[in-house]
């Protein structure tokens, strides 16, 4: 009995501590179910739902006369939820009766598989149910547009499964054209796996413009990583701003190709073209081309906006200086020692030998002397050097130009307080050695002196759109009212004249028979290659100036890097043929449209007007008629066309699920289409288009609900 008791004592107290650890159990559950409910459902939400950012479409940068010079392209991926409701409806019938017709269609397209091919994947993929699967990526917008029309597509993505994902590329319509300018992308991976897109040039400046506002979109993973949107959990991006720039495509085109032909011919290593508008600063063109490892060109770097030693073409500097001072005039005399001169203990020589002595000083600056303007400096600077540098301050020779583009490098004008400073800089200075300055920063001064004294601050972008409306314009600034007084301004155009057009001058040759005057200086500097030195003998050619010079519109500079032992190098055979080639095609152009120009004034049309419809429709009637408008439309697939400030801008009409659209403007045809496939009736009244309609834009619609519409 004593046993039998002891067991079972031990059996009751293994069924009590059983029973007591099921109520902890169920206790347990019923508090999770009751008090933690919320929070553990939210966390599991959490699991397989999250936010994801939508880019926003980029905006467009144009050309001042609108075409476009980078833009984004939208490409789409195309997966297929074989899960979808409508697909599986009554045991897949919809699926069976379009498989073959839709087969035929996509290998029709794609033209990469036959129709056996593609009824085979769909098949295999539907009998495994799969949720996310991708038929295709990166398609075009018109191959989207036509699988739109496909059988079992065109039923909409519930009924079909078929879901689109678009991303945008940026494009450059003109390839190369201004390429660095405009702002190369180059495509990188984040953290979340995303390709996204490091910018320079315009794109860089101006990106937070550019990009516009993100959107957010709710996903859900499912198997494999996979995730798919959830229906109605969605935030639109805001398309990005627009930028319209001071660049001509002709001009570009023309200064580009210039550069280029020369490049090749003398197997450059680099160069820069850069052509600005006189009076305003606009800059019209900016070329940069640089060698690439197979021997071809690319815009790699924006060599217009690089610091280096300008050699001669810096001498316009040191004869505003020593005019302005009145320590010289045009016709004091100069010895040039026959091309050779000693100062503390160091040699001047002038690019090329020759055999002259006294010369005046208009004719030692058309000559290109380094000895003449080394002597003119050091006789009336050398006690007093820091008069002459803030003639270079003035200048603004020794801060950025300002100009709407990041990389722009440091300028280096020392001054005696410099660790480098030595006895020779002073006379080295005079003739664009021992100072660093852009090509930009060059143009500056040559534009100032085109412009009678007056220097603009250079820029690239003319406005910033939103939706075809400026929201912000760039308009012309002067950095320095007066750069010398008007007695030295005149002086300086004499003296850039008299090296284009007195026989002796280093630009005579290239301008004695061009049908205009141009003013201008060449500029020959030797270079350091590195660690090596001056050893290779690497000379850096360039042509600053402007034209016509009588009445200056544009002003230029051509700064070109050569090769090793170039056998060609002097500024006025390397930079000065492109010079005079930009210059040529120009002053042609000019010329025909003075001669086209018709006697009356145009007068703006200010009348309102309001037109919509489908948006391919009217683009193909405007492209028809050969109409400029404004296209801020984006991908929308309804567009509306009114008149903003005399000019013409399309827009997109949203046009979200369940909600009314705005349809007026638009033609009975594409108004019912639109209504109609919204499952709504529609009441026509009148002939023409669209002027009133009774259900307001946005307002929610009902299955078979009826609206009208007023047709003017």
């Amino acid at each position: 009995m004593e046993v039998k008791r002891d067991i079972l004592w031990r059996v009751y107290l293994c069924f009590i501590g059983m029973a007591l650890f099921g109520v902890a159990i169920l206790g347990r559950v019923i508090y999770i179910q009751q008090f933690q409910g919320a929070y553990w459902r939210d966390q599991a939400k959490q699991q397989q739902q999250r936010f994801i950012e939508i880019d926003a479409d980029r905006g467009t940068i144009y050309s001042e006369g609108g075409d476009m010079l980078s833009a984004s392209i939208p490409f789409f991926d195309i997966y297929i939820d074989f899960a979808a409701d409508g697909l599986r409806e009554k045991n897949g019938k919809r699926f069976r009766e379009n498989i073959d017709s839709l087969s035929i269609s996509l290998a029709a397209l794609f033209n990469d598989k036959n129709a056996a091919a593609y009824k085979k994947e769909l098949q295999q993929q539907y009998q495994k149910n799969s949720r996310y699967y991708l038929l295709k990526k990166n398609i075009s917008f018109e191959q989207y547009k036509t699988l739109r029309a496909f059988p079992l597509v065109r039923q909409g993505k519930n009924r079909s499964g078929f879901i689109a994902e678009v991303k945008n590329k940026r494009m450059t319509p003109f390839g190369l054209l201004a390429n660095r300018t405009i702002g190369l992308s180059r495509e990188y991976i984040d953290s979340d796996g995303k390709i996204k897109n490091s910018n320079v040039g315009l794109e860089h400046t101006y990106d937070e413009a550019l990009k516009g506002e993100s959107g957010k979109r709710l996903v859900r993973y499912i198997a494999g990583g996979v995730y798919v949107p959830v229906e109605g959990y969605e935030i639109e991006p805001e398309q990005g701003k627009d930028i319209v720039t001071t660049i001509d495509v002709n001009i570009q085109d023309i200064a580009e190709n210039a550069l280029l032909r020369m490049m090749e011919e003398n197997e450059a290593a680099h160069g820069s073209c850069i052509v600005m508008e006189v009076k305003t600063g606009k800059i019209k063109a900016m070329a940069n081309l640089g060698r690439r490892p197979d021997g071809s060109y690319w815009e790699d770097m924006n060599y217009a906006i690089t610091a280096s030693e300008p050699g001669s073409t810096f001498k316009l500097a040191t004869m505003l200086a020593l005019l302005e001072d009145k320590y010289i005039t045009l016709n004091d005399q100069v010895n040039l020692e026959k091309g050779v001169w000693k100062v503390a203990r160091r040699t001047v020589y002038d690019s090329e030998r020759h055999m002259r002595t006294n010369v005046t000083a208009k004719q030692a600056f058309e000559y290109s002397s380094n000895v003449g303007m080394a002597k003119l400096t050091w006789s009336h600077y050398a006690n007093n050097p820091d008069k002459f540098i803030n003639h270079l301050k003035k200048l603004h020779f020794n801060e950025l130009s300002g100009i709407d583009l990041a990389g722009e490098t440091t300028p280096i004008v020392k001054n005696q307080k410099s660790k480098t400073w030595s006895a020779t800089t002073l006379p080295w200075m005079s003739f664009g050695y021992e100072v660093l300055v852009s090509p930009l920063q060059t143009l500056m001064l040559y534009n100032a002196v085109a412009n009678g004294g007056k220097m603009m601050k250079p820029y690239l972008v003319n406005e910033i759109k939103h939706s075809g409306i400026a929201i912000k314009q760039n308009s012309p600034q002067v950095v320095e009212a007066r750069i010398g007084s008007e007695e030295t301004i005149r002086q300086l155009q004499e003296c850039l004249k008299g090296v284009c057009a007195e026989p002796g001058g280093t630009g005579y040759s290239l301008f004695k028979t061009a049908p205009y005057k141009a003013a201008g200086k060449t500029g020959t500097a030797l270079v350091a290659d590195g660690k090596r030195g001056y050893a290779d003998h690497i000379y850096q050619s360039s042509f600053a100036g402007y034209f016509p010079a009588d009445d200056p519109k544009y002003s230029c500079i051509v700064v070109i890097k050569n090769k090793p032992f170039a056998k060609k190098y002097y500024g006025g055979s390397v930079a000065g043929p492109v010079f005079k080639e930009i210059a040529d095609r120009l002053y042609a152009l000019n010329v025909d449209e003075d001669r086209n120009r018709p006697a009356y004034a145009i007068q703006p049309d200010s009348a309102a007007y309001r037109y919509a419809g489908a948006a391919a429709d009217m683009k193909n009637i405007l492209a028809a008629l050969q109409m400029h408008y404004t296209d801020s439309s984006g991908k929308s697939e309804y567009n509306r066309m009114r008149n903003v400030n005399y000019r013409s801008v399309m827009e997109s009409i949203t046009v979200d699920k369940d909600q009314m659209p705005d349809v007026k403007g638009m033609g009975l045809k594409d108004a019912l289409f639109l209504l109609e496939n919204k499952n709504v009736k529609v009441i026509a009244k009148g002939r023409g288009k669209v002027s009133a309609q009774s259900v307001e834009a946005g307002a929610p619609l009902a299955k078979g609900q009826t609206v009208r519409v007023e047709l003017n």
